[in-house]
């Protein structure tokens, strides 16, 4: 079921580029960095690709994707900044989020949010999502515009690039890009887990000391 459900989301996604050119890129990766997870391991390939058979030029290709990364990602960011800090701050202790615990996002992304948004780019999965607590923490917006396109260019290009040497098996790409969401997600679960432990010792502790 899943396998297909990808299937009709790379024809979709073929067919747009294919009708829309270098607005098609733009779209598509603003949706993929507006926590919509669109697959860019299918977007950037393909259009290489098309470099590879004279449509595309390949630096127009990663300059229009690092642009759709920076639109999605500022809707991804004002959904943060204006709904998400208070959701959380109403419903976060339902998921073990304190006032704290904001408090020490904030100021990590008012310390590291440049590396922290350059680095995530450049990450699958994480890219996806960065931008809404980049949003939330109220990060600096002109440098959140800045870091997002460069790190999200290489990326693009890069993935463009692959797409453009392989040619017509560009589509092998899919199954090993997986692995990494796989890895990329586990260790997103792995956090997860040491976040919930660090939260409930304290409750589990005063609780066995009774």
């Amino acid at each position: 079921m899943i396998t297909k459900i990808i299937e009709v989301i790379a024809a979709w996604i073929i067919s747009a580029i294919s009708s829309l050119g270098y607005f098609g890129i733009v779209f598509l990766m603003g949706i993929e960095s507006a926590c919509i997870p669109l697959p860019s391991e299918v977007i950037m390939p393909f259009s290489g690709y098309l470099v590879s058979t004279g449509v595309f030029n390949i630096w127009l290709v990663g300059i229009a994707g690092a642009l759709g990364c920076v639109w999605g990602s500022i809707v991804a960011y004002y959904a943060g900044q204006w709904g998400g800090r208070p959701l959380i701050v109403r419903y976060g202790k339902y998921v073990l989020i304190s006032p704290h615990d904001l408090d020490r996002a904030d100021s990590l992304f008012q310390r590291y949010g440049e590396v922290i948004v350059f680095v995530s780019r450049l990450l699958p999965v994480i890219r996806t999502f960065i931008s809404f607590p980049a949003g939330v923490a109220r990060m600096h917006f002109g440098r959140f515009v800045l870091y997002t396109f460069v790190g999200s260019f290489p990326w693009c290009l890069a993935l463009a690039w692959i797409g453009q040497v392989m040619g017509e098996n560009w589509t092998r790409l899919r199954h090993y890009w997986h692995k990494f969401d796989f890895i990329i997600g586990g260790l997103i679960l792995l956090g997860v887990a040491i976040y919930l432990w660090h939260h409930l010792r304290p409750f589990v502790t005063r609780n066995s000391s009774r």
